[in-house]
């Protein structure tokens, strides 16, 4: 029971840092092809949060990965590790209750 209960509360913050990857992507080519200015109060204040938010998961991928060039591939491997990470508590949680029948 308590894998399933920490399996839902993972999840849920599994898919707000799933949601922030996304809005700081499409924010970020937003802010490139100059359709939002990052000189609006309101732009730069969501993107600056954004960034904090998520700054503390990716600098430590960012130092595994190789360099790229131009393309920052550490978001994409965020969030397939977080999946990996919700399907193990996944299967945990199904275990530990099949197991407690």
């Amino acid at each position: 029971m308590i894998f399933l209960t920490l399996f839902e509360i993972v999840g849920y913050i599994i898919s707000v840092i799933v949601m922030l990857v996304i809005v700081q992507f499409v924010l970020s080519l937003l802010i490139s092809f100059n359709v939002v200015n990052i000189h609006n109060d309101f732009v730069a204040a969501v993107y600056k949060a954004v960034n904090a938010l998520l700054e503390p998961l990716l600098r430590p991928i960012r130092r595994f990965m190789p360099a790229t060039g131009s393309i920052d591939f550490a978001p994409l491997v965020l969030i397939v590790g977080l999946e990996i990470v919700r399907i193990i508590l996944k299967n945990l949680a199904i275990a530990s209750a099949s197991g407690a029948m």
